[in-house]
């Protein structure tokens, strides 16, 4: 299957993109361009964007799937409040809707339980999760305690994310240590167990790892056939609540709401209650 995505970039004039009809139909003629190919098994809408009505996205997307360039298209890192309301604007405007999520899914990233993943599930959408080693930090390489390299891999893009001196990277590596005791009480590695985790929810479709070497792949794959217990679940229960983040994951998109300062404070002189 080949799946690719447009990605909603912050900006201004000819470089700001967006999930439009005029972007999204661009982006998708340079990738059937790029890939060699004339059509596209799965289109996915990368973040939200507030510019367009989502009902523009939809009937662009929808065009694209009548015209045979794409057979599907999803949304990625969408919040739940957003995937209900694009459902209920195919629904009213007879258009086709959003077929998949692809949102960021691991042990110190379970957010999406509380909500994106019953939202899927209750529309029957696929989920195909992503970072399930946390960007690194359930890979085993950055433990507690021992010295990190930050000059190379992602650390060195950003080193804060990752120095153990600082104390929100502490608390995650105590998470970690916990993590991998689970993992060596059932004779597996770290990245196995994450693997394992995040396909055992049963709204996930389907885990993209990433893997850049053999060697990475080949225990990824260990993790994708690996089944958990109750009691091993009910362990990382303990240790990560569900539905709790105990990172933010990179990546992530986050709402103007949260982002934009002007959208949750009044202006000045409107401040006071009386």
């Amino acid at each position: 299957m080949l799946a690719t995505k447009v990605h909603f970039r912050m900006g201004e004039g000819p470089n700001r993109g967006g999930n439009s009809r005029r972007w999204i139909v661009k982006e998708v003629e340079e990738s059937l361009r790029r890939l060699r190919t004339d059509w596209i098994d799965l289109y996915q809408i990368h973040r939200p964007d507030h510019t367009p009505d989502i009902k523009e996205t939809l009937s662009a997307l929808g065009d694209l799937v009548n015209q045979g360039k794409i057979r599907a298209f999803g949304c990625s890192t969408f919040p739940a409040e957003q995937i209900v309301e694009a459902h209920h604007v195919a629904e009213r405007r007879g258009l086709q809707r959003f077929r998949t999520e692809q949102p960021p899914y691991s042990l110190l990233a379970r957010g999406i339980e509380s909500s994106v993943l019953p939202v899927c599930r209750r529309y029957g959408m696929g989920v195909l999760t992503w970072s399930p080693l946390a960007s690194g930090f359930l890979t085993g390489r950055y433990r507690k305690d021992r010295p990190a390299d930050l000059s190379t891999g992602r650390a060195a893009l950003t080193p804060a994310r990752f120095d153990p001196a600082l104390p929100v990277n502490a608390a995650k590596l105590d998470l970690v240590e916990r993590l991998i005791e689970v993992a060596d009480g059932i004779g597996r590695s770290l990245p196995e167990l994450a693997v394992a985790f995040a396909a055992a929810h049963p709204a996930v479709t389907s885990v993209i790892t990433g893997p850049r070497t053999m060697r990475q792949l080949e225990e990824l794959l260990k993790g994708a056939s690996l089944t958990l217990d109750d009691a091993t679940l009910d362990r990382i229960d303990e240790i990560v609540p569900p539905g709790t983040d105990a990172r933010h994951p990179d990546g992530a998109w986050s709402p103007p709401a949260l982002t934009d300062p002007a959208l949750r404070r009044r202006p000045a002189p409107e401040r006071a209650a009386a």
